[in-house]
């Protein structure tokens, strides 16, 4: 059994890392979040056999299960085994204290099914003695991030082997625990705010760093679960996500937990009533929008532009806010980052309105201009396929006079120069889709762009007569200076 709980321990595959939380007992019902798709797993109930471990000198006592005992006996009893579970043991060494280590998984794996099915009611001093012994497990100090260790800037998850803490099999089913003491409809709000306080909520978030990502997803879970059940804790939950926004944004650009994060808030937005409120609206404008900067977007970018796309669905007026945002932090030379932008953005203007639309559109589409010139062909295209959306054309044939005059010289120059064919065929298709929507339009704008042209071509001229009669001058005056010398 600790030869296949050595080799869980020390692997660190990709799967693993991809995997939802497993319950220790019974498939729990839904807790997910509400955007979240993840598979629910069952894990085998197989219990080791305190005869197969091997014995040491008596460190911890075996209690017979709760459900052994009397009715009057089943409480104290149930807080002795707490305090067993709040023993602290060395996991990087499979064999070190192994006796010890299996008692305490087996009495967590029995506190988990005693507040899963209710057998056991938990009065105030049980509550608060298991939030001590769940607090006592899971606050802890994180090892050191990765880069902290390699001196890399920044790491590729998908390059790298993934963080899996030794400890994850007793930490899983304390995470386990705490799930379903939240979720359990016998527990009192009224009683367990004051043990799951914010005191408690906020080192829940400092845990949300953690480089493991079997931990940040029952993190994610049971902090969403928190949110719904105290609405007294709401405000101060949301407040705490800023604070961590911005110290990610504007200090350390490093935090593991951003997009698991921006998976819950993407719930809370979805649950906001209208008229939205100015708390926020000023979250949008000074955290959501402001994630964009952060060099590490690709991460949780995914996640970001559900929660913006959530904004201007529930209020369209923050079309014209969150357009000129994401133009703010566009990038300038990181082209996978602009790919994402240009994706975001058509998702926005999805569910933008036209007028909100017109007052955007003119800086929008200039810097669309120059996404289209791009030498990077997947820029250019992403920017040339928002013409295969049709809400977006409509837009643009709406207010035509206005864009057209501003993207005309960008597609001519693709025409004319750019490198890639497949962008020489995007260009095309959009350039006739112009023509068609006003020729009269299109025929003006390739005047005034063939007179720029040709004036531009007078003025390289001309600087070329300058440079030519300057070359002249030098070279007179050089024979004069000879001729005097002689």
């Amino acid at each position: 059994m600790f030869h296949k709980i050595r080799k869980r321990g020390q692997r660190k595959s990709k799967s693993d890392a991809a995997e939802p939380p497993i319950p220790t007992t019974s498939t729990p019902p839904d807790v997910t979040v509400n955007h979240a798709s993840r598979t629910a797993a069952a894990v085998s109930s197989q219990t080791v056999t305190l005869a197969t471990i091997p014995q040491s000198p008596g460190v911890v006592e075996v209690l017979p299960m709760v459900k052994e005992v009397p009715l009057l006996d089943r409480h104290v009893l149930f807080i002795k085994k707490l305090q067993i579970c709040c023993l602290s043991f060395d996991f990087s060494d499979t064999m070190k204290s192994a006796r010890e280590k299996e008692i305490k998984r087996q009495t967590l794996a029995e506190l988990v099914d005693l507040v899963q099915s209710g057998s056991c009611k938990l009065n105030e001093i049980m509550q608060e003695e298991l939030v001590k012994m769940i607090s006592v497990n899971i606050f802890r100090c994180l090892p050191p991030a990765s880069h902290e260790n390699s001196g890399a800037e920044s790491g590729d998850p998908d390059e790298d082997d993934m963080f899996l803490d030794p400890s994850w099999h007793h930490l899983q089913i304390v995470y386990e625990l705490l799930l379903r003491y939240v979720i359990s409809p016998d527990m009192d709000t009224k009683v367990a705010k004051r043990y799951l306080d914010h005191s408690f909520v906020l080192k829940l978030l400092d845990l949300f760093d953690s480089e493991d990502p079997r931990e940040r997803e029952y993190l994610k879970t049971i902090l969403h679960r928190i949110y719904g059940k105290f609405m007294v804790h709401r405000p101060y939950i949301r407040k705490a996500i800023n604070d961590v926004f911005y110290r990610f944004i504007f200090e350390t650009e490093r935090h593991s937990g951003i997009a698991e994060l921006l998976e819950i808030l993407g719930s809370i937005i979805n649950g906001f009533a209208l008229p939205m409120k100015e708390e926020h609206k000023l979250f949008l404008v000074r955290a959501l929008i402001p994630l964009h900067k952060p060099k590490c977007i690709t991460g949780y970018h995914q996640q970001l532009s559900y929660c913006i796309t959530q904004f201007v669905e529930k209020d369209y007026r923050l079309a014209d806010t969150v357009i000129k945002g994401l133009l703010k932090y566009w990038p300038v030379t990181n082209c996978g980052k602009e790919v994402l932008f240009l994706g975001e953005l058509e998702e926005v203007l999805e569910a933008t309105q036209p007028e909100e639309f017109q007052r955007c559109m003119v800086p929008l589409f200039r810097q669309i201009g120059r996404s289209i010139n791009s030498p990077h062909f997947q820029v250019a295209e992403r920017a040339l396929f928002w013409w295969n959306n049709e809400h977006i054309v409509g837009l643009i044939a709406q207010y035509r006079h206005s864009i057209l005059p501003i993207l005309f010289e960008p597609l001519e120059k693709n025409i004319r120069g750019h490198w890639n064919q497949a962008i020489h065929g995007l260009t095309a298709n959009v350039r006739r889709m112009f023509l068609e929507m006003d020729m009269e339009l299109f025929e003006e704008c390739k005047a005034q762009y063939e007179e720029k042209e040709a004036r531009a071509r007078e003025v390289q001229e001309q600087r070329e007569l300058t440079w030519k009669k300057l070359e002249a001058a030098a070279a007179q005056a050089k024979g004069d200076d000879v001729i005097s010398v002689n």
